[in-house]
C-alpha cells in the first residue's frame, strides 16, 4: 500500500462540470441525517470538528444542530433530504414534490444540494429542484463494487449538476471488502455517503442496526448497541485521518 498522503476535502456545491479542478484529487464527505437524535448528530460534528474536515449534511428536519453557523464556524454546508416515499406509496397527504421540497428549503434557506431518500428522481423532482434553487443532486450510487471506471459529475439541460455516490456505509457493512485509503485514492470523482446513527453505533452489520431500532431516540440506551470492534466510525475516521500528513 502506498504511503498516506494529505488529502483535500470540499463540498458537495462546489463542483463543477466545467471546471475538472474543483472535483477531481478532491473528496466529498456528505451524510444522510436520516432523522438521528440531536445527540447522535452532535457526536457526528464533535468527529468532524476534531479533524476539521468539511462536510455536506443533508438535513430531513428541523433541528437547532443543524444552524446557519455551522457554515462560519466550521465549512460544513447543509443540503436537502427530502422523503418522497409517501407520495410513492400514494401517501400525499396534500403534498406533491414540491410542497416537500419547499418545507425543507424553508427551515434551510441555504441549501443548494439536494440527496432524496430513497434516491428517487424524476422531471417533476428536477422542476421541483429548479424552481428552489437547487444546483447540485446526489440521488444517484454507482457502488465501487462494481465500478472499475472513474466516475465523473454531469449537467442536466436546466443546469442541475449531478455528482453520484459511490461509498455507501450501511452496503460497506454487509460487503467488507474495500479499505477507505484505496477508495480515497481512485480517480475520479469520489463521494462518500455516511449516516449519523451508523457513525454512532458503529455498525458493522445490519442486524445491529435493525436490534438497535428501537433505541434511534434514546442516545443513552442506543450507545450500549455501539460495536466495540472495527465498524463504520472506524472507516470514517481512516478517511477523516486522511485530511492530516502523516
Amino acid at each position: 500500500m502506498s504511503m498516506k498522503t494529505n488529502k483535500q476535502f470540499a463540498l458537495m456545491s462546489s463542483i463543477s462540470c466545467e471546471d475538472p479542478d474543483s472535483w477531481q484529487d478532491k473528496i466529498f464527505l456528505t451524510f444522510d441525517i436520516d432523522w438521528a437524535h440531536d445527540q447522535v448528530i452532535e457526536d457526528l460534528l464533535q468527529l468532524l470538528g476534531h479533524y476539521a474536515v468539511p462536510a455536506t449534511l443533508f438535513a430531513t428536519h428541523k433541528t437547532s444542530v443543524l444552524s446557519p453557523d455551522l457554515k462560519q464556524t466550521h465549512q460544513h454546508e447543509i443540503g436537502l433530504h427530502p422523503n418522497f416515499n409517501q407520495l410513492l406509496r400514494g401517501e400525499s397527504n396534500g403534498k406533491d414534490f414540491l410542497g416537500i421540497c419547499s418545507e425543507l428549503k424553508e427551515i434551510y434557506p441555504d441549501s443548494h444540494s439536494v440527496r432524496s431518500h430513497s434516491l428517487c428522481f424524476g422531471s417533476l423532482i428536477q422542476t421541483a429542484y429548479e424552481s428552489l434553487q437547487i444546483t447540485h443532486d446526489s440521488s444517484v450510487i454507482v457502488p465501487y463494487q462494481d465500478n472499475s471506471f472513474p466516475l465523473l459529475p454531469w449537467k442536466m439541460w436546466d443546469g442541475l449538476t449531478r455528482a453520484p455516490y459511490f461509498f455507501c456505509d450501511y452496503i460497506t457493512a454487509m460487503t467488507k471488502n474495500e479499505l477507505i485509503e484505496r477508495l480515497a485514492d481512485r480517480a475520479g470523482l469520489k463521494v462518500f455517503n455516511f449516516h449519523p446513527i451508523h457513525v454512532f453505533l458503529n455498525t458493522e452489520s445490519l442486524n445491529r442496526y435493525e436490534r438497535a431500532r428501537p433505541f434511534f431516540q434514546n442516545p443513552k440506551e442506543l450507545i450500549k448497541h455501539r460495536y466495540e470492534g472495527y465498524g463504520t466510525r472506524n472507516r470514517l475516521i481512516e478517511l477523516l485521518q486522511l485530511a492530516k500528513s502523516v
